[in-house]
Formats: C-alpha cells, structure tokens, sequence
C-alpha cells in the first residue's frame, strides 16, 4: 500500500473501534483476538506490526504487539494493554460486558475504561495526526501488552528488552491507563510508589488449650510482629509522593477446633513505599521485626516494583497542556493509585500516564462516556501536535 493510500484510509472512529475490541473476550492471558484486530487496524496505516509472543517455566504464554510507523527519531510510544479483568458474576452486568453495548452516551463493557477505549483513542488520534501533516516526522509507536492485569512477566518488560536487542529506542512514552477519578482531566500520572508485599508464618507447637504448658501458641507472637510493622509511620511524604503505608491483608490460622492450640499462624502484608525508602531497606527492618518476637519463623518478600517519578519539566508539562487545551481543566499531577507498566517503561524513557475516568473499572457494568472517549482522542492528538511541532 502507498503512503498515500495509507493516508486515504478512512479515519478510525475511536467508539466503534472501542466496541470491537471489548468484542475481543481477551480476559488475562488469552488474547481473544483484539490484539490481532488491532494489528490488522495499525497494519492499513502503514504501521510495521511485530506479534511477539514470550513465555517462561510455570507461566502462560503471552501475546504483545509492537507496531511502529516510521523508522526516523524521535519514536512518541503510546503504550498500553489489551487483556482485561475476569466478569465476575455475568448475571449482575445490565449487558452483557463482552457486547459492546451503547446506551444513552455511555459504552459498557470489560475493558472499556481499562483500557480499551484508550487504545481506540490512540489509533484515532494518529490518524487525526496524520491527515494535517504534509510529511510525517519522527515516528510514532504502540506498545501493547496482553500481560498487564496478570503477572506482568511475560508482557511489557520483555517487549522492551526485545527492543533494547535490536538497538530500537522509544524517546517518550504514554500510557492510556484510566487516570481520572471523577472527571475527564483531572489528573496525569508522572511516577507511582512501590511495592512489597511479604508473606509471614510464625511456627509453634500444636496441642490442647487446657494444657498450654505442652505447646506453644504462635498467635501472641504473630500479634506482635504485626504490632511492629503497622506501629512504624514509614514517612511523611513529599511534595509529590503520598506517604508510604504497611496494610495487614489477612491473617490465618486455618483452626476451625476451639479447643487446639495451633501449630502454625501466617499473616500477609503490602507495602506502597515512595522514594524515601528502598526495598532492600525495608527488607531488612521486617527480618528485624520479625527475628525480635519469634524463635521459628517463614518470611518471604516480594518486591513487585519500585517508585519512579518523571520530574515536572517539558515533557510533563505537554501532556498538561494538551489536557488543558480539550477540556478546559489543568490537570494535577499525581503518583497515587497502584501499579501500572509505566513501572517498566520509566527504565527506558520519560513516561506519563493519562486515560479515561477509572470510576468503574474492574468492576460491574465497566463503562465510559462516549463524550470522554471522543475527548480523549482530541486530547492524544492535541499530544502528537505538540510533541512533533
């Protein structure tokens, strides 16, 4: 196909392409056909797609897409994922959520905030890009991952490290997750906290509660282990870092008897640390805390990621000012909420993170204005303006 005929490819509507991708039941790790939907889509514009499929022992398989439109520098990346949260009970949904059904301005479905309607908007607004440009400089790719609300080994991470093997390299990087607690605008995502999660087992003797001179219960000791945890403010935050928190998840002693003392007693806990702290650190003050209070014990942690922040400058500041420029609002900019691939990416390039408003996502009846997917196709454009100009 010619460049021109590339060009004359009729533009993308961002809703019904939003709509064929929840048609696409890619609910973590099958790829349910959206990512080949999208290949298709980006292939008719020109894009070079590469379906790349990874894969480790004890892990599913995994589909991503990298399509790149252009060879010359520098390469502006929208990235994202198609792969989306289970159901839950389908009963409950008012429609069901792999239809794509539009009612009174709203599109219902998995995934339409998080984030296929993002994805729909990214391709939508290349092709408004496009269509006022003369000649295309620098280039333009997507980086979409089937891995996002799964493990996250298989997707995002190995993609970039497929890239740094061929010598290819992504200059800046958005990231279309759901942004925006209430309304369109409100807030950009320029870094995230960290997180650690730990998984506790505090070891006794099993035997009869009449008798307790005979075992030795692991539950006062299990107590105070998390007595020391969630006793400790870790910091006060800064400027733009909430404050980092410990949060006990559960507790189990898996003892239906009321009369038998346990044998055993586990706890789990997350930690969200911002910069002022590191994984190792904290690593060592609950080894600390636990080798205190208990004689026999089980502790395994898990960092699944840690703080980054893209400082405010240039790059922060035109994705604002494309915010600003729709919708009217200067957007805060923020590093709450969980994490997101954007963990990844920071490693490779300046990276910020701007969708829909994430008031339903993962849950019942998922769903997004019709208005907020138009507008964020005018805002991502508004991006490509500004960054190529």
């Amino acid at each position: 196909m010619t460049v021109q005929a590339q060009r004359n490819t009729p533009k993308a509507d961002p809703v019904e392409l939003a709509q064929a991708l929840i048609r696409c039941a890619s609910v973590t790790p099958a790829e349910g056909g959206a990512l080949s939907l999208l290949a298709e889509t980006l292939e008719a514009r020109g894009f070079q797609c590469h379906r790349l499929t990874f894969s480790e022992p004890g892990t599913p398989d995994v589909d991503n897409l990298y399509a790149r439109l252009g060879s010359e520098g520098p390469n502006f990346c929208f990235a994202g994922h198609t792969d989306v949260v289970p159901t839950g009970d389908e009963t409950a949904w008012s429609a069901d959520p792999f239809a794509a059904e539009l009612r009174d301005g709203v599109l219902y479905g998995r995934g339409a905030n998080d984030m296929k309607g993002a994805i729909a908007a990214f391709v939508a607004a290349v092709d408004r890009h496009r269509a006022e440009r003369n000649e295309d400089t620098g280039s333009i790719s997507l980086l979409i991952t089937g891995d996002e609300e799964g493990p996250a080994i298989n997707g995002t991470v190995k993609v970039l490290d497929w890239l740094e093997q061929r010598g290819e390299r992504i200059d800046h990087c958005l990231v279309g997750e759901p942004t925006n607690p209430e309304a369109l605008g409100e807030m950009v995502k320029i870094g995230r906290r960290g997180s650690l999660t730990g998984w506790l087992t505090v070891r006794g003797t099993q035997g009869h509660v009449a008798y307790p001179h005979l075992a030795d219960n692991p539950l006062p000791r299990l107590v105070k282990v998390l007595q020391r945890l969630t006793g400790r403010r870790l910091d006060e935050g800064d400027q733009h870092f909430p404050p980092s928190n410990l949060e006990v998840t559960t507790v189990d002693v898996g003892n239906e008897a009321t009369n038998v003392i346990p044998a055993s007693a586990r706890a789990t806990f997350n930690i969200r640390f911002s910069p002022e702290q590191t994984s190792d650190g904290l690593s060592q003050w609950i080894e600390e805390c636990c080798a205190a209070e208990c004689p026999d014990y089980e502790l395994k942690l898990v960092v699944g990621a840690q703080p980054f922040l893209t400082p405010p400058g240039d790059f922060t500041e035109l994705i604002a000012g494309a915010v600003a420029d729709v919708t009217g609002s200067r957007p805060a900019l923020s590093t709450t909420g969980g994490t997101s691939d954007a963990r990844f990416i920071t490693r490779h390039c300046p990276v910020a993170e701007f969708g829909l408003v994430g008031r339903t996502m993962h849950k019942i009846d998922e769903q997004a204005d019709v208005a907020d997917i138009e507008a964020l196709t005018a805002i991502y454009h508004r991006v490509l303006e500004r960054y190529f100009t």
